[in-house]
């Protein structure tokens, strides 16, 4: 399960039901609140306007023409990433699980962004590709493209819906807009700006996104301390309340004890390498803003210009969750508001008029910007490795462009149905691991041999990606039916990855047996060893290299880790 999903936890165990009376968290917009939500929605649109003349081949639009700087693509890589699931989850994960959520960023993202913006980038950017399952194709056959093209496109457009049922629901629940009419209108402006300008429309929305959802989440952070009397303070209070391991992340992750994340080896192979660097190196929502980038240094770049703010994200998503626990009366009890209701009741208890309408924004901004990331990748590669591979080859690139705005249109009137969907689950968690709990750790089994072991033959790719679901989808049924014990649906994911992986590379290794493998010809720019490189990159400055500032940002961490269990 990919980390997006992970972020969810079993904060959302009492989630968005359908059918529940949620507490009354109504807000009453103020004039100035509704003139800057206003606001906002005329600049997301005019920014589609804006960019709508840079649209003149499909490059352009699936890719933006590959022009971007590094800090444009970065903050776009991090805002795509920062939509309902994290800001709604990880918050209800702070306030229910505590200080061990930061597994979610420290160890469970900024370490497999670094992966991807030093060792993986070269091979997308350098190949050329232009999606994922396209250097699937390349690398190995048109089995391991097409069963990963199929997946990706899938799962884009049920992603796409959950970010707009759950944009929906908090419209519903803060400003009382029918659930019905708050996902159409919503759809409706991600639609307009995706089909106007594209992915650069897109990604800058996504940057303006970026920091609309700071400007509107760190006031709501600040306050919060502030009531609780400060970090120090807050972190006293709730080891008194809920124990010390509530306030630490490492402490009962021995085997045996009692962390809801598992025990140390789960949270370190598990979460740390097989479910991060299955999402983040992987997943094409996210790898195609750093495709999008003017050169491999600014693609190389892109994740690691993002790891910076995601390592200190949990400041304004976990941290306000904790605090909730000890100003929210009754958070998470029966009859109470739940977990996921932690972000909108502290606005409503706390957020004063003009601040009010900015948290309202960014909310609304963070949830456009996940709906938008799944749109804009799946158009790519339904256009690119679906239709244009399958179904119609050969035509002109006007063409292949209509087409990309035809599949747009589709994807959103898609997700708006898979919206509704989601509203007819009892928990969103269970239907986000349905989603992606199954794809991503084989899917990066795949690449990681295919990159780094020259030998793996055509069809190793193919076999990894099958046997690695199987395995996957096996231990979670046989985990559903109480045969495996695991602590949590967390650790089920974790060890459920690991296995996946192991089976995944087992299958490679033995379909490779059977096969010759590619030529050195064949695998140039697609393997370790036969990589493109880009001779510009050695003349950058130490700031603009990728192994000077992925070690700075892993150092970060640590340090970060380190402060956090001094408090």
């Amino acid at each position: 399960m990919p980390t997006a999903a992970a972020h969810l936890g079993q904060g959302l165990s009492v989630d968005l039901a359908q059918g529940e009376s949620p507490p009354n968290l109504q807000l009453h917009l103020g004039v100035v609140d509704t003139i800057l939500l206003l606001v906002y929605f005329v600049f997301v649109i005019g920014i589609g306007f804006a960019l709508k003349r840079a649209v003149t081949n499909s490059t352009d639009f699936f890719l933006s023409g590959r022009s971007l700087p590094a800090w444009v693509t970065g903050l776009a890589f991090i805002s795509a990433n920062l939509g309902a699931i994290e800001i709604l989850g990880q918050t209800a994960n702070g306030a229910q699980y505590g200080a061990a959520t930061v597994h979610y960023y420290w160890i469970g993202a900024i370490p497999a962004m670094v992966f991807l913006g030093i060792m993986m980038m070269p091979f997308y950017y350098g190949s050329k590709v232009r999606s994922v399952p396209e250097y699937l194709r390349l690398r190995y056959d048109k089995k391991a493209h097409l069963i990963n093209a199929i997946t990706f496109v899938l799962s884009s457009v049920l992603l796409a819906g959950v970010n707009l049922y759950a944009l929906a629901s908090v419209i519903d629940a803060l400003l009382g807009i029918p659930l019905p009419v708050a996902v159409v209108v919503s759809a409706g402006f991600v639609l307009s700006y995706i089909l106007l300008g594209g992915l650069r429309s897109a990604i800058y929305n996504e940057v303006m996104q970026f920091f609309v959802i700071l400007a509107g989440l760190i006031p709501l952070v600040v306050i919060a301390v502030k009531e609780v009397g400060g970090i120090p303070e807050l972190f006293s209070r709730l080891s008194d309340l809920k124990g010390g391991a509530f306030t630490s992340s490492w402490q009962g992750t021995g085997f045996g004890g009692a962390n809801p994340l598992g025990d140390w080896f789960g949270i370190i192979a598990g979460l740390g390498f097989c479910v991060s660097f299955g999402y983040w190196t992987t997943n094409f929502a996210e790898v195609q803003r750093a495709m999008s980038a003017k050169d491999e240094n600014a693609g190389r770049m892109t994740p690691i210009v993002a790891a910076y703010p995601k390592a200190l994200i949990p400041f304004v998503v976990v941290l306000p969750g904790m605090a909730g626990v000890l100003l929210i009366p009754n958070l998470g009890a029966p009859g109470g508001p739940t977990y996921t209701d932690t972000i909108p009741a502290l606005m409503a208890k706390y957020l004063p008029p003009g601040v009010l309408g900015v948290a309202v924004t960014g909310l609304v901004a963070a949830f456009m910007a996940g709906m938008a990331a799944n749109v804009s990748s799946f158009n790519a590669v339904f256009t690119y490795d679906i239709w244009q591979d399958y179904v119609r080859e050969g035509r002109e690139d006007s063409y292949y462009l209509r087409v990309g705005r035809i599949v747009t249109v589709i994807g959103v009137l898609i997700g708006i149905g898979t919206a509704f969907i989601a509203a007819g689950f009892n928990n969103i968690m269970n239907y986000i691991q349905v989603l992606f709990s199954f794809f991503n750790v084989p899917l990066f089994c795949a690449f990681i041999i295919g990159m780094f072991w020259r030998r793996a033959s055509k069809s190793a790719g193919f076999w990894a990606i099958l046997v690695g679901t199987i395995v996957a989808v096996a231990v979670y049924a046989l985990y559903g039916v109480g045969v495996i014990p695991f602590r949590s649906p967390l650790q089920e994911t974790f060890y459920g990855s690991i296995l996946a992986f192991v089976a995944g590379s087992i299958a490679a290794v033995v379909a490779t047996r059977f096969e010759p493998p590619k030529s050195d010809e064949e695998l140039r720019g697609l393997v370790y060893g036969l990589e493109i490189h880009d001779v510009r990159e050695e003349r950058q400055p130490w700031f603009r290299q990728p192994v000077p500032m992925g070690i700075g940002v892993i150092v970060l961490s640590v340090l970060l880790y380190v402060g956090l269990e001094l408090l």
